[in-house]
């Protein structure tokens, strides 16, 4: 799967960084809510030495963090393994399916069908998350313009009708086919099979300390919030669900987590 390379567009300076990190800390701290819905990021693009800076940013404030994740080294162990065993077979299994998809975005628009983007998970690590693509080639560069229709209560970015997914966007998101490609990122290490959606830098910029609480652990395929709605769960509660599972994980509630995400795809709970 190619890479993209980290856009260059704005070159962000640590003052740049830390001044929306100490204005979203002073907000919380005056209990002025921090995740009504989002219609204007302060920030878009991050070149390399931006999310330098916002990765140690997320690990000095993780290392005063109150929860403590749950499993010892023996679970992680065992997690690893599962996880290289499940997303070696996902992707064997897959490999036909995911071959005719990417030819029909292919037809669609001519552009390429895996899409790549930068995502931060344990410790405020950034790494790249595939996709199969579901908007326009220039979706990212459009962002800007469609921000300000965020329909979500908080900061992650949701709309019920965005102008950039194409025709078979809507399908493989709708289906979840468009994330098959993490299993990728699961087999390489950058993520697990149950663990907090990763998130996006523009996104965790916003956060306060108690929602940096997400990225204690590795980001994963699903976690709660995928098996109890999605799209459809408040901000906040999502971030409760993560830190809930963060607290009481064990493999037993890995698995009861898969089989419950694999329901809510067949059903297409929540999805958007």
């Amino acid at each position: 799967m190619p890479e993209q390379k980290i856009s260059q567009k704005a070159l962000l300076t640590e003052d740049d960084v830390t001044e929306v990190m100490l204005k979203e800390l002073e907000n919380e701290k005056n209990g002025k809510p921090s995740t009504e819905g989002v219609t204007d990021y302060p920030i878009l693009e991050f070149d390399d030495h931006a999310l330098s800076l916002l990765s140690s940013g997320v690990h000095e404030t993780l290392l005063y963090s109150e929860v403590k994740p749950s499993g010892g080294k023996a679970y992680e162990i065992i997690k690893r393994l599962f996880d290289i065993v499940v997303s070696a077979l996902a992707l064997l299994i897959l490999l036909i399916p995911l071959g005719i998809v990417c030819c029909l975005i292919y037809v669609e628009d001519k552009g390429n069908p895996v899409f790549s983007q930068v995502r931060l998970t344990k410790d405020g690590k950034p790494f790249r998350m595939y996709k199969l693509r579901s908007m326009c080639i220039d979706a990212e560069e459009r962002f800007a313009q469609v921000q300000k229709e965020n329909k979500s209560d908080g900061i992650a970015f949701k709309s019920d009708d965005d102008p950039r997914i194409t025709r078979i966007g809507k399908f493989i998101r709708k289906t979840s086919i468009d994330e098959l490609p993490q299993f990728w990122n699961v087999l390489k290490g950058d993520m697990s099979i149950i663990g907090p959606r990763p998130p996006l830098p523009r996104e965790v910029v916003l956060y306060t300390p108690k929602q940096m609480n997400r990225l204690l652990i590795k980001g994963g395929l699903s976690c709660i919030c995928q098996t109890e709605g999605r799209s459809d769960m408040e901000f906040n509660k999502w971030v409760e669900s993560d830190i809930r599972y963060i607290k009481n994980r064990s493999i037993g509630l890995d698995i009861s987590l898969m089989f419950k995400t694999a329901a809510a795809v067949i059903m297409r709970k929540g999805a958007k």
